[in-house]
């Protein structure tokens, strides 16, 4: 069999039509001149131009973007340091509690994270007052907790991998602790925090489960937007919004790559100038030392 076609190709060809051919068939469809979602009525764009009008929808949408904005820089920061404790402080009491605690969520069934989140938020509005209703700040709060878990994962598998003597020489030419962490460490965790943030908003953006426990009046979000719509027969708007989410989240995770990508390589080229730099220098040293 030509290699070209070998089986690992014909599986991961298979595998991304199985995942990309839906949604290319969402976004056909969002151009769909009928009412009726399965009947094709020709091109049209009168679907996105109706946008404008469904201010329901439209304010659901960038009420899930702001929340997922949040939660990404929010999980980002609590699942570094999160991390960084994990990997850095072998030992210290209840470590094996804390390394439990950090990693349940992504075991724990939604249901009963957004139950008991619900039971939480209401036992803190009898006892001091707060969260007076619940609307974004409680979503974003059970958002968090879910996704910090997710980034505690990725970064703690890249701190593993990580030389510790850089850091070593570093604190060891006078440097502080805190001027490593962040002029040294964050850097090169860059791209697993990158990772994490764009799992975070992907995971947020697409959580339907939590919000519905911990949302409510007037903080309706896209998921639960599109779910009760469904529920009544699937709209063409719904596609419309669908296909805008998709460009969104595609062109996010594009430049998110590309700027990664680029952070490697100028890394690369710096360290493979050091090494550079480091022979010219030997060689010109060697006849002298000889």
């Amino acid at each position: 069999m030509n290699k070209r076609w070998s089986f690992s190709n014909i599986m991961l060809v298979l595998g991304l039509l199985f995942i990309y051919v839906p949604m290319l068939i969402l976004v056909i469809y969002s151009f769909n001149g009928s009412k009726l979602v399965t009947v094709w009525g020709g091109w049209s764009v009168k679907w996105y131009v109706g946008l404008l009008d469904n201010t329901q929808l439209i304010s659901a949408v960038f009420r899930s973007l702001e929340i997922a904005v949040y939660t990404a820089v929010s999980s980002v920061v609590l699942g570094t340091l999160a991390a960084f404790v994990l990997t850095r402080i072998p030992r210290f009491r209840g470590r094996t509690l804390f390394g439990g605690m950090v990693t349940a969520p992504l075991v724990m069934p939604e249901v009963i994270t957004g139950l008991s989140l619900l039971l939480l938020f209401v036992a803190m509005a009898q006892m001091i007052g707060w969260p007076q209703e619940r609307g974004i700040v409680t979503i974003w709060i059970a958002h968090t907790s879910f996704c910090s878990s997710y980034v505690a994962v990725v970064v703690s598998a890249r701190l593993r991998e990580l030389d510790l003597s850089i850091e070593e020489a570093a604190m060891d030419l006078g440097a502080k602790p805190w001027k490593v962490f962040l002029l040294i460490t964050i850097p090169m965790i860059a791209p697993s925090l990158a990772a994490g943030g764009m799992m975070s908003f992907a995971l947020s953006l697409d959580d339907l489960v939590l919000a519905s426990f911990v949302s409510g009046p007037g903080s309706t979000t896209l998921p639960m937007e599109v779910f009760s719509a469904v529920r009544l027969g699937v709209k063409p708007e719904i596609n419309a919004v669908a296909s805008l989410i998709l460009l969104t989240v595609s062109m996010f995770t594009f430049f998110a790559w590309y700027f990664t990508r680029q952070a490697e390589e100028r890394r690369k080229r710096a360290i493979q100038e050091a090494m550079e730099a480091n022979a010219t220098d030997w060689q010109k040293n060697a006849p002298a030392t000889a």
